[in-house]
């Protein structure tokens, strides 16, 4: 993972804390105040906490009353579509999921028509080919997929449920069930009943060799946060889109704005014209091997690369990592973790040039990136000599390495909107749902899950994470209108067309000659 975020706000309450007690002490000392001014401030100081925030879903206020009890919260959601956050005044006491969610929404959509999907949605047609040619999806086919998922998630007349069955790597499980969650709150009653498996590591489970001969038909299907060309992952959006509190990675929504305002700050022309990449290079022999590419007493590759002392970072709360204070370089570097990295969406998402290592994973939006496009390819056999050809080529041709960065970024700014990230799960769970061949029904072990469960009894990043990226309100606008699925032939070219450019790249590194490569 490349270098991480931090920025830590001071806690409201505690403010608050701290105020009163000055302000009790500053009238004991003084004894001139009078109670009426006294009355009059408090009041003050309450009419200010209730219109910032709902003060009951942090931390320390077990002892203060709801702001907003059910029986408001649910006249507020009949008349103006808004959800608010009902945690238990209590908390002692065991949160339950209100019985107040909306269970549709029938907005007026005569004034709007549905806009176009992005062209990566036409990915999930082929995710969920295997089932379609065969007999679609069993419960016995879900639950033969049980000894490698970590979680299962069920929902059932528009309400959560969760069974876990081993530990999962920090809140990624945490944060994508968060994600699910706020998807039926953006599109209330508009989901189907479901039952699906999930694998939170980080590499694919579901091995095609595995299913050929007699077990054709027999894969489970399995979602998941990547996949490669040997594998029958069903792909999903990762769960840093909600914030990935343990190195302090915002929801993507505000951190995509602060990378984009980043972006205004350091033309292109005057940022450094090195290739920059910085993360923990202890993870993969990929990016051992990519460490040999630094600068040196005798040779300089152009690239400037930094090992992340991820001790060092947890020890400064992550507030030397800004991911928005590192699009200083013309170019920077994508390489592969233990598998697929979250890290790949935030330096597309810089202007500069991204020099991506041949890459074997992919994610749900990746696979519609094309060389010499939206980044430049690196051979994986000749690192060095490929990054330091394509920093030369760049600095050489600097009007065109910088619209390959444009490129690269606009796809991010235009495609990769938080609205599509939601509808992108939305169109793959219906799609999903149209295979099953049973109606879904909560497991024995699964518990049920919501915004209030998971939020109110959450402490620090995790709670704030999740009440920035929580969906206030239903959705007026129809989920975008999926393309539809690509042609044998049309992929066959698209696959091909791929191939080509990178080859050609690699053919004109071999040639050592700037001139004569036409894009």
């Amino acid at each position: 993972m490349d270098a991480v975020h931090a920025d830590h706000g001071s806690s409201l309450q505690g403010a608050q804390a701290i105020w009163s007690t000055k302000m009790g002490q500053e009238l004991k000392k003084k004894g001139a105040i009078s109670v009426a001014l006294f009355l009059i401030i408090f009041v003050i100081s309450a009419l200010i906490a209730t219109s910032w925030v709902d003060m009951s879903i942090f931390p320390g206020a077990s002892s203060q009353k709801a702001l907003i009890t059910s029986a408001e919260s649910h006249n507020s959601t009949q008349k103006n579509h808004g959800y608010s956050l009902n945690c238990s005044a209590d908390h002692n006491t065991t949160q339950t999921c209100p019985k107040t969610y909306p269970t549709r929404h029938e907005p007026d959509y005569s004034s709007s028509s549905s806009e176009a999907c992005p062209e990566y949605f036409r990915w999930i047609y082929q995710d969920l080919e295997p089932w379609r040619k065969s007999n679609g999806i069993s419960k016995d086919l879900v639950e033969s997929g049980k000894s490698v998922a970590d979680i299962r998630i069920v929902v059932v007349n528009g309400r959560v449920y969760m069974e876990k069955y081993r530990g999962v790597f920090q809140t990624r499980d945490v944060f994508t069930v968060w994600g699910i969650l706020q998807l039926l709150r953006l599109y209330p009653g508009k989901l189907p009943d479901l039952d699906l498996m999930f694998g939170c590591g980080d590499r694919p489970v579901i091995r095609k060799k595995d299913y050929r001969g007699v077990n054709a038909g027999k894969a489970p299907p399995m979602f998941h946060y990547c996949g490669d060309d040997s594998s029958l992952d069903l792909i999903f959006p990762d769960w840093s889109f909600w914030g990935w509190p343990e190195i302090s990675i915002k929801p993507w929504e505000s951190l995509k704005k602060e990378l984009e305002e980043s972006n205004h700050k350091t033309k292109w022309v005057e940022r450094e014209p090195y290739a920059y990449w910085k993360g923990n290079a202890g993870v993969s022999p990929t990016r051992q091997d990519l460490m040999k590419c630094n600068i040196t007493d005798n040779q300089d590759w152009n690239a400037r690369l930094y090992t992340l002392d991820w001790n060092h970072e947890f020890r400064n709360r992550f507030k030397h990592t800004n991911l928005a204070n590192q699009c200083l370089h013309r170019y920077k570097i994508y390489v592969e973790g233990v598998a697929w990295s979250v890290s790949e969406k935030y330096i597309l998402a810089c202007d500069s040039m991204t020099l991506l290592l041949n890459s074997h994973y992919y994610d749900f939006f990746t696979r519609s990136l094309l060389p010499t496009v939206h980044y430049w390819p690196i051979s994986q056999n000749d690192k060095c000599q490929s990054v330091k050809f394509a920093v030369d080529w760049g600095n050489t041709h600097p009007e065109k390495a910088q619209e390959i960065g444009k490129e690269g970024s606009k796809f991010i700014e235009e495609e990769l909107k938080m609205e599509y990230v939601y509808d992108y799960m939305f169109h793959l769970l219906n799609e999903y749902a149209k295979h099953l061949k049973y109606k879904p029904t909560v497991p024995p072990g699964a518990v049920e899950v919501c915004s209030e469960t998971m939020a109110c009894n959450a402490k620090g990043l995790d709670r704030e994470f999740m009440i920035e990226s929580m969906v206030k309100s239903p959705s007026n606008k129809r989920p975008c209108t999926m393309p539809p699925p690509i042609k044998d032939s049309d992929l066959r070219d698209f696959q091909e067309r791929k191939a080509n450019l990178t080859e050609k790249v690699k053919m004109w590194e071999a040639s050592g000659n700037f001139s004569g490569f036409q894009f």
